[in-house]
């Protein structure tokens, strides 16, 4: 199966949103099949074939994240960072601003939902493949 470290290279590569794709198409061919990332430190969990799971450290401080959903503004901060103008710690840092905690990519239905702390979506969109 898999490593964390093969990911881990694979990340390396994206230096913003807009990396993103590609990144998604070369852990699938890995043998990843979702993965949920948490915003408070960013360590993942990744799911493959035959219940195989394995988790990254976390890879910064824990952040805060707010109570308080701003969709509104994480939408704004979300299609900036998928334009390349954030790096990916802003982008978590803007996640936990508007109150992200989460988010799941599945990687045979190509999306990517983020959830708030009470397990509700905020948001589902589609990844460009």
């Amino acid at each position: 199966m898999f490593t964390v470290q093969q990911i881990e290279e694979a990340h390396s590569e994206v230096k913003s949103g807009a990396d993103f794709p590609n990144y998604i198409q070369e852990i699938k061919g890995f043998g990843v099949r979702n993965f949920t990332t948490w915003v408070k430190d960013s360590h993942t969990e990744y799911f493959g074939e035959d219940n195989f799971s394995t988790k990254s450290l976390p890879k910064y401080e824990n952040l805060k994240i707010e109570d308080i959903v701003n969709k509104e503004n994480f939408q704004h901060c979300l299609k900036i960072h998928q334009q390349g103008e954030t790096d990916y710690m802003k982008f978590c840092e803007d996640c936990a601003e508007n109150g992200v905690e989460k988010w799941i990519v599945d990687l045979n239905k190509f999306t990517c939902i983020y959830f708030d702390k009470g397990g509700n979506e905020i948001l589902a969109e589609e990844i460009p493949h």
